[in-house]
């Protein structure tokens, strides 16, 4: 019979946080996978747990992947722990239950702490729709690539960030993005835990005063949609209204039918759209 891989939560600085169910399963496991056994040994001595371990880390995630496939094909039971938070969330979990998937392995997930959505939920901004980006790549067409597609974004958009880099990203995003308000978290769930609301600008002088300390989740407000929708009548409004009404004649569409459509793009009524080229008409004769 094969084994199954348990993907166990594990705290993002409470250790209170661990649920009885990732107890149980880590005593239960033969083996436990952790992305630095340096720092889970503390964990796991904490919790008096036992259990043999192995190292799955970024730099041997597809060669231990399947490693540790071939060990559940042979019947043992494998936990994947991250260094906190949920496994496969921005980690190299990911490939592991790729692999386990393409291999007709079992994976089954232990709910638990995310610092994603812990942030997202004490940020004050909208939570029903949200974009997580994780980390931005750093390699530069990339990295600009990405940003340049969240000019757009309307949904709550998730970032993380290490200390170092923070003022940079912060100046990135206020160029990319515009002001918008974001809320930076810190030692989420631990004793000097810190929600600060502000705005990119705001976030971007504080932190050029201030040094920035420990790793950051950033939420950023999505773009108004009403502001999306303004900017894209003031586009149309930049080209003459016949022009305008080419792009849909030229499509084969009626002439009723493009009057009906440029009126939805400009933000104007029908009527309006007739009386504009009718006066247009009347002014070249």
């Amino acid at each position: 019979m094969q084994g199954k891989l348990y993907l166990c939560a594990t705290p993002i600085g409470n250790l209170e946080d661990i649920t009885i169910r990732v107890l149980r399963t880590l005593r239960e496991v033969d083996l436990i996978a952790a992305e630095d056994t340096r720092n889970s040994i503390k964990l796991l001595n904490h919790f008096h747990i036992k259990t043999p371990m192995t190292s799955y880390h970024e730099y041997n995630k597809t060669e231990k992947a399947y490693q540790l496939v071939e060990k559940m094909r042979q019947g043992q039971n494998i936990a994947l722990i991250t260094d906190a938070g949920t496994p496969a969330i921005s980690d190299p979990g990911e490939d592991l239950v790729r692999i386990c998937h393409e291999s007709g392995i079992s994976v089954t997930s232990l709910p638990g702490p995310a610092a994603c959505i812990t942030a997202l939920t004490v940020s004050g901004l909208s939570t029903r729709r949200f974009a997580f980006e994780a980390f931005l790549p750093r390699e530069k067409k990339e990295r600009a690539a990405i940003l340049d597609s969240l000019r757009q974004e309307t949904r709550t958009i998730i970032l993380y960030e290490a200390p170092h880099h923070l003022v940079k990203t912060l100046e990135e995003l206020y160029e990319t993005l515009g002001d918008r308000a974001v809320t930076l978290c810190r030692e989420l769930t631990k004793k000097y835990e810190t929600i600060f609301s502000t705005t990119i600008s705001g976030a971007v002088s504080y932190y050029r005063e201030q040094e920035p300390r420990g790793e950051f989740v950033l939420v950023i407000q999505g773009k108004n949609q009403q502001q999306i929708l303004r900017e894209q009548q003031l586009s149309w409004e930049s080209i003459p209204l016949e022009e305008h009404m080419q792009k849909y004649e030229s499509q084969g569409i009626s002439r009723k039918e493009a009057m009906k459509m440029v009126a939805k793009d400009r933000g104007i009524s029908k009527r309006d759209v007739y009386g504009m080229l009718l006066e247009q008409k009347n002014t070249e004769k």
